[in-house]
């Protein structure tokens, strides 16, 4: 009997603890595993602002998809078309012409991407945070700003680098925020010609609060304890332009600033419009709580979604649906696969139901909010849930390792307050020492061919 192929499309949360999970529970007679994704890895964002405030290594942020899905086979490439109708997918590799995969089972886990709006200068000033390389980015352009603006003759240059904006006050926006406000914090005692006073650190978050996640009286504090650090929270604000970095708010303020971090949300990612899916009123593929797609009342065989991406009906909420978090996605994740084997070995699915426990949220070093399982917890208790759960929940023995040995480091030593502004350009100095060689043009090459 040849083994059933199960396509994994994206290596996140879903992609990953899904694909681990069968690879384990089937042998290779009965199933092959086959993961597509762009990156080696797959990125752990909740610890991408701990990555840019460099209390861990960026490197420990992510997990080597080859070395922890020894049983599957990984390739490297870019899904550009599903067509469930033929059950096949179609790949473009990193390199060469694209190819077709056939497959019995698939697993739709993209993710997300940052929900941007058509707000002009946007697309040319602003700075994302969803991926290691973003934050690696942001941690180095920070800290170059702080670099320009301690030598800068210029008032105006001077007080536009340091002038940092964050647009959405939601998870990614408030910790990226508090953590790089730490970190500049921790740098300007290395500058002696630079004064707290002028730092100015701005969220603009176009509703009345900020960390809905967490609830309201929770949302709450935390405010206040962003605003004791003199960083100017403008909520029911939204941000109207940034051309050539002149900030206007809707509030009618203008001002210059050298950094615009964008974190307003998600949205499902584009590839599924490259998919012959039923779709949701949001882009969202829809599912039932079995985790199968599903169009109208058919349930399409063979096609499987969870996370970001998919619309799941919330079981202990009727009427809603799944929120896009990382707590949903890794246990969808393990009911899928779980889903996916029984259905291989002739069997039927489960729904997939859990209660959502709560949130926690850090607000830089020793400092967070939290509500679980309806208890409020604020400042060094939340932080510290904080760092425990995401701790656990990081795939591999050897990432939790890694990330508790520079958590201990990082207790001990000093933060690195450092820019490697070279790392987005690696070539630039080399070409600048590299003289320009000019080829013969093609009837001199005629003509010294003919003598």
């Amino acid at each position: 009997m040849n083994p059933q192929r199960i396509v994994v499309v994206g290596a996140g949360h879903v992609g990953l603890y899904a694909a681990l999970r069968l690879s384990r529970k089937l042998n290779r007679r009965r199933a092959e595993v086959v993961v597509i994704d762009p990156q080696p890895h797959m990125t752990y964002q909740p610890f991408l602002p701990e990555a840019a405030a460099g209390n861990i290594s960026p490197r420990h942020s992510v997990v080597p998809l080859r070395r922890e899905l020894k049983k599957c086979r990984i390739v490297s490439g870019e899904v550009t078309k599903i067509e469930h109708a033929r059950k096949t997918v179609t790949i473009q590799p990193i390199d060469g012409p694209s190819t077709e995969m056939e497959y019995d089972h698939i697993i739709v886990a993209p993710g997300s991407v940052s929900r941007t709006l058509p707000i002009p200068g946007l697309r040319e000033q602003g700075i994302g945070f969803k991926t290691i390389g973003e934050a690696i980015y942001l941690r180095n352009h920070i800290m170059d700003r702080l670099d320009v603006a301690a030598v800068t003759p210029d008032p105006a240059v001077r007080k536009a680098s340091l002038t940092f904006v964050f647009v959405g006050g939601g998870f990614a926006g408030i910790e990226a925020l508090a953590e790089m406000e730490d970190v500049v914090r921790d740098a300007l005692q290395y500058y002696p010609d630079l004064d707290q006073k002028e730092v100015r650190f701005v969220l603009v978050e176009a509703t009345n609060r900020i960390l809905p996640e967490v609830g309201a009286k929770m949302g709450a504090y935390a405010a206040r304890e962003l605003s004791k650090r003199g960083i100017d929270l403008r909520l029911d604000v939204r941000l109207e332009s940034c051309v050539d970095g002149e900030i206007v708010l809707s509030d009618g303020d203008r001002f210059q600033a050298e950094t615009l971090v964008w974190t307003a949300g998600v949205k499902p990612s584009p590839m599924l419009d490259r998919t012959d899916l039923p779709r949701g009123p949001r882009g969202h593929v829809t599912c039932l709580p079995t985790l199968q797609v599903v169009d109208g009342d058919e349930v399409l065989e063979g096609a499987w979604s969870a996370g970001d991406c998919a619309q799941v009906p919330d079981l202990t909420n009727p009427g809603a649906w799944c929120s896009p978090s990382a707590q949903h996605a890794v246990r969808q994740a393990k009911v899928l696969a779980d889903n996916i084997r029984t259905v291989v070995l002739g069997g039927l699915p489960k729904e997939y139901r859990h209660k959502y426990v709560g949130s926690v949220a850090g607000l830089g070093l020793y400092k967070g909010v939290a509500h679980v399982y309806g208890i409020k917890v604020k400042g060094l208790p939340a932080w510290f849930m904080h760092r425990t759960y995401h701790m656990s929940r990081i795939p591999s023995f050897n990432r939790k390792v890694r990330v508790v040995a520079d958590w201990t480091l990082a207790f001990f030593l000093q933060r690195e307050t450092v820019a490697l502004g070279q790392l987005h350009t690696p070539r630039e100095e080399f070409t600048h020492v590299t003289p320009t060689v000019k080829l013969p043009d093609e009837r001199e090459k005629v003509g010294a061919g003919a003598r």
